[in-house]
């Protein structure tokens, strides 16, 4: 049972609420969070009066801002192991989101960054509002892109996800739809309407057709008219090589592009494009979050990790010093470590515990 609050949950009809109650921290995920939504879950996809479960953010801000990350650094900071724990369970909690056999709608409105998109993302029915702000946003605090995010930014259509994962930058509705991080667009002020309307669906039909009611064409959406230099410059062998083509692209929005890049943590810029490329080659979900639990491991007990979140999160200074300082001190044995088998300790999700190479 729940005692904390954090997660609140409740039925109407036939279908289970889900309530990430956090909204001061904007919904920021901690462990006990995560057991809390993997024991709903469980307990949703055993009761047959249950047709559909709903996920939303309590206040007005945002479903998720992503997971406790100064907490992350606290733990790291002491040499602990608590967050490889947390880590764990996560990336359970995103597979079992994944196959739930149930509609799982996940209500994307606000700021949906990191661990967020982990429980929303891989949901069966994804709704972006007007305000939604959907990013994965690792490379600024030295981490890496995971909750199976490499996954999703590989499936993005040509280089969107590449972009997306180096850049960290946030997007709306409409090229979240795009990229396939989402499904329909519903204007924040039907949400209410939306809501009550799925409250009366006893089948994953009904479920369907409620959200058809109320959705319509998202407005706006940037990243399609930026598509051919993206596709032109993402696909280079090295992060270096796709920074000179963005530098020399002569579209003023790629050459911003890669100063935003070179501003991110050089060795978390090295093994996300590793990690994103890999997961396209990886079979499943499964394997693309065993693959992300060595990453993360391995990020975990780096400087960068600790650094990162001290210039953004706690001192605000917004000038980390990563280490190595530059691309170019980045070695190849640097980066194939994050990917090497952790032995007794893989999370073990997928069918192996090998790499893809």
């Amino acid at each position: 049972m729940n005692h904390d609050d954090s997660v609140l949950l409740h039925t109407e009809g036939r279908v289970r609420h889900i309530t990430l109650n956090r909204p001061r921290a904007l919904n920021a995920l901690n462990h006990a969070m995560v057991l809390a939504l993997a024991r709903a879950l469980d307990e949703a996809a055993g009761d047959d009066t249950v047709a559909a479960v709903v996920l939303t953010g309590a206040g007005e801000r945002g479903l998720c801002a992503g997971g406790d990350i100064r907490a992350v650094r606290d733990d790291a900071l002491a040499g602990g192991r608590a967050s490889l724990d947390f880590w764990r369970d996560e990336y359970v909690l995103n597979a079992r989101i994944a196959r739930f056999p149930k509609p799982y709608v996940a209500v994307m409105d606000g700021i949906v960054m990191g661990g967020g998109v982990g429980v929303s993302a891989h949901g069966s029915v994804r709704i972006v509002t007007e305000r939604s702000r959907i990013a994965m946003p690792e490379t600024g605090i030295g981490f890496v892109p995971d909750v199976g995010g490499t996954r999703l930014l590989g499936a993005a259509p040509g280089e969107l996800g590449t972009h997306l994962a180096l850049t960290g930058e946030a997007i709306g509705a409409a090229d979240a739809l795009l990229c396939g991080l989402a499904d329909h667009f519903v204007p924040a002020e039907r949400l209410p309407a939306l809501l009550a309307g799925l409250d009366t669906c006893t089948t994953a039909e009904a479920v369907t057709a409620a959200v058809a009611e109320h959705a319509e064409a998202a407005p706006g959406g940037l990243l399609a008219a930026h598509r051919d230099w993206i596709d032109a410059c993402y696909p280079a062998d090295t992060v270096e090589e796709i920074v000179d083509r963005l530098a020399d692209h002569g579209v003023p929005a790629a050459k911003q592009t890669a100063a935003t890049i070179l501003a991110k943590s050089p060795t978390s810029l090295k093994v996300t494009l590793e990690a994103v490329r890999r997961a396209r080659r990886l079979g499943s979900l499964e394997a693309v979050l065993d693959q992300e639990y060595r990453v993360s491991t391995v990020a975990f007990a780096g400087p960068d990790l600790v650094e990162g979140v001290r210039a953004q999160i706690v001192d605000k200074d917004r000038d980390p010093r990563w280490n190595p300082a530059d691309l170019a001190h980045v070695t190849d044995e640097d980066v194939a470590r994050h990917f090497a088998p952790l032995g007794e300790h893989e999370l073990g999700l997928g069918p192996a515990a090998g790499t893809a190479g």
